[in-house]
């Protein structure tokens, strides 16, 4: 059997953090600043946990994707290919910011190659658990969609204005 990403991951225990600590941590996240308590409480019973050191590559670009994950602590480098096929870092995910969102979305392999770069705790939640919120909390998936939906449409957008620049020189 094929190792997934999630695979080369410490995966945490029951215990190591607290469900009130994880509720806390995900509170603070960009992606979930609009969900209430009660949202944030549900959503946490389908997140896994995961431990991840320095240089580990949580996936490759072009790998199938099968989750999406909010940096709780550390930080990940984001990696495409040029055209010579060197890995240049075109962003970097910090504590309370997400990645992977549109796994979750459009089913196609990754766009990018994300690095851990520090230490970092990660809340993953796969494809097979979003289903799983689709079939036990309808108002939950619809609203973490649209919430994933208006991640992708802003870095669109911030992604246009910089190859508008790029284009202007």
């Amino acid at each position: 059997m094929q190792k997934t990403s999630l695979d080369l991951l410490e995966p945490l225990g029951a215990g190591v953090i607290s469900p009130g600590e994880l509720r806390t941590m995900l509170d603070s996240a960009q992606m979930l600043r609009d969900f209430e308590w009660s949202q944030i409480e549900a959503l946490s019973a389908y997140i896994q946990l995961y431990r991840a050191e320095p240089d580990v590559v949580l996936f490759h670009e072009g790998d199938q994707g099968s989750f999406m994950c909010i940096v709780l602590q550390g930080r990940l480098d984001i990696r495409k290919q040029d055209a010579q096929h060197d890995d240049k870092t075109v962003a970097t995910v910090h504590a309370g910011r997400s990645l992977g969102e549109m796994a979750m979305v459009d089913n196609e392999p990754r766009s990018a190659t994300a690095v851990v770069r520090e230490s970092a705790l990660l809340a993953v939640l796969t494809q097979e658990s979003f289903v799983s919120i689709t079939r036990d909390k309808p108002a939950l998936a619809v609203k973490l969609l649209l919430k994933v939906a208006q991640l992708i449409s802003q870095r669109l957008r911030h992604a246009s204005g910089i190859l508008i620049d790029y284009l202007d020189n």
